[in-house]
């Protein structure tokens, strides 16, 4: 009889271990349901090469900025200027940032608008390698969209100065459209553009024609064909210096 009651007390407490294991492997498998949803959430929010939309928000405007010559899309100043500045670029690439931060804005007030210089951007995504689906591609056709909206200049700064690090998520596809937002420009016509990647041949065919030129990373600029300080950004005073001797005929 005592044996028969032992017995039946082994197989409760059996029962109740079986349940609690039960409730326990529901729990862990709640929790691993939940992990799975709040994880690609967290990491929208953390990791801004997800290209989430709190990032897009948190752009950095501009105040487009007054060029006093002509402008012609990614063209400056007069065609029939003695001296011709090409320098092509990647947005993606810092030390393009650098250059077009501080040294083109003083080439464009002192040699563009007085007349002296016909300037003109070109497409290298460097960066991007063979990749044509990657962040500096992506700018570059964003800013060609911008471009037909007569805004080329105002977007190639906005995306200059919202520039974080190589393949980040700064020029994620939402950003790229929250720029063009910010600056005020006509979404359909822009968004038409944009997710038809109506400017991939262009971009390809400006990057090859700067491996033509003699490219040497970017940026590089030429100053009438030739490239100045090959493998080096170029200072302002050595922009200006080639520029003045083009001028007098050096």
């Amino acid at each position: 009889m005592k044996r028969r009651q032992e017995t039946r007390n082994h197989q409760q407490q059996e029962i109740i271990r079986n349940r609690i294991l039960v409730i326990f492997m529901v729990a862990l498998g709640a929790l691993l349901v939940v992990f799975a949803i709040v994880l690609p959430i967290i990491n929208n929010i953390t990791n801004p090469a997800n290209g989430s939309t709190n990032l897009a928000a948190a752009i950095t405007p501009i105040t487009p900025k007054v060029i006093h010559a002509k402008i012609d899309g990614q063209h400056l100043g007069d065609a029939k200027a003695p001296v011709k500045v090409d320098a092509w670029e990647d947005f993606q690439c810092p030390a393009c940032r650098a250059y077009s931060l501080t040294i083109e804005p003083a080439v464009i007030t002192n040699f563009v608008e007085t007349g002296k210089v016909y300037y003109t951007y070109h497409f290298y995504p460097l960066v991007d390698g063979y990749n044509t689906e990657g962040e500096s591609h992506h700018a570059a056709n964003a800013a060609l969209c911008a471009s037909a909206q007569g805004h080329f200049w105002d977007y190639h700064n906005i995306l200059f100065n919202n520039w974080n690090g190589e393949n980040q998520g700064a020029f994620a596809d939402t950003r790229l459209v929250a720029f063009a937002k910010s600056l005020g420009l006509d979404m359909t016509k822009f968004n038409l553009c944009f997710q038809a990647n109506q400017n991939a041949s262009f971009i390809t065919q400006d990057a090859i024609s700067g491996q033509n030129a003699g490219v040497q990373g970017t940026p590089s600029v030429f100053v009438n064909g030739k490239l100045l300080t090959p493998g080096f950004v170029p200072t302002y005073d050595q922009v200006a210096a080639a520029i003045n001797n083009a001028l007098v005929g050096k």
